[in-house]
């Protein structure tokens, strides 16, 4: 395969357990852009809270993309909207419906901000916000701008009432919606049709870019689609048995240049 595409999970893959860039992960990845290879960012974050590391990278522009909100949104890194999955308002209501019956916090996002009307926040919620870079509003989901898209519904509180209210959802639910645990603290729910690799499959198309020559690089639960879905799927060290096991490939943690070195071991030099 030649690859074309490198498609990087953020946490707990592109980042190093601080949550910083390292400098060898920079310099890998100017290195494949400066060879022609696209690389795209993928994320559960907005593009907000994606765009430090894109301007770091110098991946900003109409022809550089970005896949935010673990696959609802498509974008160009300079914000173009080009693909979005989202939830209808019928969807959130339900939702909400659910987390007060429980009862347990949530929050709601959109490009724009993050949406509850919980007070006080989740603790959880308020971290988000400074991870994502994005304002909390208090306002209940019927509420929201009717011009903001609603792309993620997220259930957000400690880990064991997170763990009980998992056990408690209606089969029906997740064969409604795309659902994913992606932290001990939060549930995330999207449109069914969204996941990492949907997204990462219509940009390669838009792109016409064949799937064969597209590598994808991941940790977690919600990376491993796109793994799968990609010519070559490498797995971070630090991933879980269950990504490990099924990737093409496994590179070291991102403690330890992971993915700098999948990059120089398999885009490179192939």
């Amino acid at each position: 395969m030649t690859v074309k595409l490198i498609a990087i999970d953020i946490d707990g893959t592109l980042l190093t357990p601080n949550n910083k860039l390292a400098l060898s992960t920079i310099d890998a990845i100017k290195a494949a852009t400066a060879s022609g290879i696209k690389v795209v960012l993928c994320s559960g974050r907005p593009l907000a809270g994606v765009r430090p590391y894109l301007e770091m990278l110098d991946l900003i522009g109409d022809d550089q993309y970005v896949i935010a909100h673990n696959g609802a949104a498509v974008q160009t890194t300079s914000g173009q909207a080009l693909i979005t999955h989202s939830l209808s308002l019928n969807d959130a209501q339900r939702l909400v419906d659910l987390a007060d019956q429980a009862p347990i916090h949530y929050h709601l996002i959109t490009p724009q901000a993050i949406y509850t009307p919980n007070r006080p926040a989740s603790a959880y919620s308020i971290r988000e916000s400074h991870l994502v870079n994005l304002p909390i509003k208090y306002l209940p989901a019927a509420e929201i701008p009717q011009d903001e898209a609603l792309l993620t519904f997220v259930f957000i509180d400690e880990t064991d009432l997170v763990t009980q209210f998992d056990a408690t959802l209606p089969p029906a639910l997740r064969q409604q919606f795309y659902v994913v645990r992606t932290d001990d603290h939060f549930i995330e729910v999207l449109n069914h049709h969204v996941s990492k690799a949907t997204a990462l499959q219509e940009l390669a198309q838009r792109l016409h870019i064949d799937a064969n020559d597209v590598m994808a690089i991941g940790d977690g639960p919600n990376d491993l689609p796109m793994l799968q879905a990609a010519g070559l799927g490498v797995a971070m060290g630090n991933a879980t048995a269950t990504v490990q096991a099924a990737a093409d490939a496994v590179t070291d943690s991102n403690a330890n240049d992971g993915v700098a070195n999948a990059i120089l071991t398999y885009a490179l030099t192939l």
